[in-house]
């Protein structure tokens, strides 16, 4: 489970979190450079699936939705609540699974929601908001709700403290937040050193507005999510056992430190590449970083040491990264089989 040492740059070998930036930018040039870009979602259906059931299982779990992966699986491919949870429980899946699917597909083609020089918009922004609450408040409405307070509405009260002391604007100053929020993320620049720590900083920024009566939570890592796709990144999921760090991390975010969020949201990105989008668009033959590259028998760090030993095929970048390819790969697991029959 991951700590607060997890976030912590250098500790226990761990790579200082300005490598695991630069990481990042590396390999997102190399995504968008050597391997065309993120594959559209109505292209490539099947790789963006196994994104959708994780990111809507574990941001659901994080607001403390009971269902586990195998529950949402059924529930998104096949429609069926399997179970004896509680119908909001089912709803609030759905919901979220509905809202990331339009994400994903709205962030590599935006059509006319979103002029060219906008990364996000307030229409896409009430739009997520829509689609991820109004299965769950159908069947269970926020008790202290107006009429003007439906999903894609602004709030019209004022919210008590976080844990930690940050207090949320007042509702009347809700929509000029959100204006002048609109205009920061719409001047973010989709490369550089400094990308994953200012994306944490927008995110914390969000919350911090909390523009909703309810749904916060899940609507701004949607949002969030979907200026990822835009600027051609790989969505990201926060895991629910990463729950205490992720809630620390924005509190840190809240009181002017949001390092230690950037470094959580840079992984979990490269997660999502490494495991999901390399793997599928690379094909056998080309070099693709290590990490992308590790089989149920065999993980990255094995390979990482197999390659420095000469014993798989693979040449380290200028970046210091190792670099293989799933044949090579295929040869070296071969070869350990064959070693082991002796």
């Amino acid at each position: 489970m991951v700590r607060e040492h997890f976030l912590t740059a250098g500790r226990r070998g761990r790579p200082p979190r300005e490598d695991v930036y630069l990481r990042l930018d590396t390999q997102i040039d190399e995504l968008w450079q050597r391997l065309g870009g993120l594959p559209n979602p109505l292209e490539a259906a099947d790789i963006w699936r196994g994104i959708w059931y994780e990111e809507a299982h574990h941001s659901t779990a994080i607001e403390g939705n009971t269902l586990v992966l195998k529950e949402v699986e059924i529930l998104l491919a096949e429609g069926r609540a399997v179970g004896s949870k509680e119908l909001r429980e089912y709803m609030e899946v759905r919901g979220y699974a509905n809202a990331a699917e339009w994400t994903y597909n709205q962030g590599v083609d935006p059509g006319t929601w979103a002029p060219d020089a906008e990364v996000v918009t307030l229409q896409e922004i009430r739009h997520i908001h829509v689609l991820a609450m109004t299965p769950v408040w159908d069947v269970a409405p926020h008790s202290s709700a107006t009429d003007r307070e439906a999903p894609g509405s602004f709030r019209e009260h004022d919210i008590q403290p976080f844990p930690g002391g940050m207090r949320p604007p007042s509702w009347v100053q809700v929509a000029p937040d959100i204006s002048a929020w609109l205009d920061e993320i719409n001047r973010l620049a989709p490369r550089g050193p400094e990308f994953s720590q200012e994306l944490a900083r927008l995110h914390c920024r969000f919350e911090q507005i909390h523009p909703f009566l309810d749904g916060n939570g899940r609507t701004g890592r949607l949002v969030l999510n979907l200026v990822l796709v835009r600027l051609g990144y790989p969505p990201a999921i926060i895991f629910k056992r990463q729950r205490a760090d992720y809630l620390r991390a924005l509190r840190r975010a809240d009181s002017g430190e949001p390092g230690f969020l950037g470094e959580l949201l840079a992984r979990a990105i490269l997660n999502n590449l490494y495991k999901f989008i390399v793997p599928a668009i690379a094909g056998p033959a080309r070099l693709v970083p290590i990490d992308a590259l590790q089989t149920d028998d065999i993980d990255a760090n094995a390979l990482r040491v197999a390659a420095a030993r000469g014993r798989l095929q693979a040449t380290k970048g200028a970046d210091g990264r190792w670099r293989s390819c799933r044949n090579w790969v295929d040869e070296y697991r071969a070869s350990r089989y064959r070693r082991g029959q002796r």
